[in-house]
């Protein structure tokens, strides 16, 4: 009864109890209350609802863009708000930031975030996932959502924060998990986010470069006596067979001396640059 005397008149102001500093010497201001709005349908410039297709609606996107659409909230400075939608329709808080980052199609909160996410564990955030701390027993005061932006430092124990909170968006390097409740964090990662397109560092990785299509296998070239018979020099009666068709199959300027046995600028380039079996399929096929 003492105590609840003493206490009468300094009873915490509400939502307080979501974000007390957990360890010893936190600097003011690290730790902020974020409370949050429910659900609710993405708004237009005049603050009415829009009409949204299927909630639920997983868009294909990368870690870069990720976080290009929360450095856009972090330029434009803008004011964290519970009830406030920014001109793009997102609410104005922790929750609305992240669904503002994902391009959802709606506003989500930390209760229903998961939904869009799958968990993944600390030693494989990359930048673009989230650490989410929903809490059941007070979910619009105690809970908080930040997007993870890549570590900070080699041990893996502070990383770029992006997240809106009292007074406005903002990027800082934070202790793992966070400020406080930091055993309630939970990682999860967008299930949008494509793969091929997702380097640990952020940016997306370039696109293999395409295969060219294999060769196809060379066709059996009946009677070719291989490409050395027409090499610098040669003189043979093979020569004199290639100009007699190439003759034939109206190539005679190539050989304007007639049919011979010595090599010429005729036993090239008729058909696949150099003699060789192809030179010799083609004219004689």
């Amino acid at each position: 009864m003492t105590a609840a005397a003493l206490g009468a008149g300094h009873a915490p102001p509400a939502g307080a109890a979501g974000h007390v500093p957990a360890r010893p010497g936190a600097v003011a201001g690290d730790d902020v209350e974020t409370p949050q709005g429910e659900p609710a349908p993405l708004h237009g410039p005049v603050g009415e609802p829009v009409k949204t297709g299927t909630p639920a609606v997983v868009h294909a996107t990368t870690r870069t863009a990720i976080l290009a659409r929360a450095k856009k909230w972090i330029s434009a400075k803008v004011p964290y708000s519970m009830y406030a939608f920014w001109p793009d329709g997102y609410r104005q808080d922790c929750s609305g930031f992240v669904s503002m980052a994902w391009n959802l199609p709606r506003n989500e909160w930390t209760g229903s975030l998961a939904r869009y996410a799958v968990r993944t564990t600390k030693d494989r955030l990359q930048p673009g996932d989230i650490l989410l701390y929903h809490n059941p027993a007070n979910p619009l005061n105690g809970s908080h959502v930040v997007l993870f932006g890549g570590w900070s430092d080699h041990t893996h124990t502070r990383y770029l924060a992006y997240e809106q909170a009292p007074p406005r968006t903002r990027r800082k390097v934070t202790p793992y998990a966070y400020w406080s409740h930091s055993s309630r964090y939970v990682p999860y990662r967008y299930k949008g986010v494509t793969r091929a397109l997702a380097r640990a560092n952020g940016s997306p990785s370039a696109a293999p470069p395409p295969r060219p299509a294999p060769a196809p296998a060379p066709l059996p070239v009946p009677g070719c006596p291989g490409s050395g018979v027409f090499g610098p020099g040669a003189e043979n009666e093979y020569l004199t067979r290639l100009r007699e068709r190439l003759v034939a199959k109206g190539y005679g300027h190539l050989c304007p001396a007639g049919p011979g046995p010595r090599r010429s600028t005729a036993d090239r380039g008729a058909a696949d640059g150099h003699p060789g079996p192809e030179t010799w399929r083609r004219p004689l096929a």
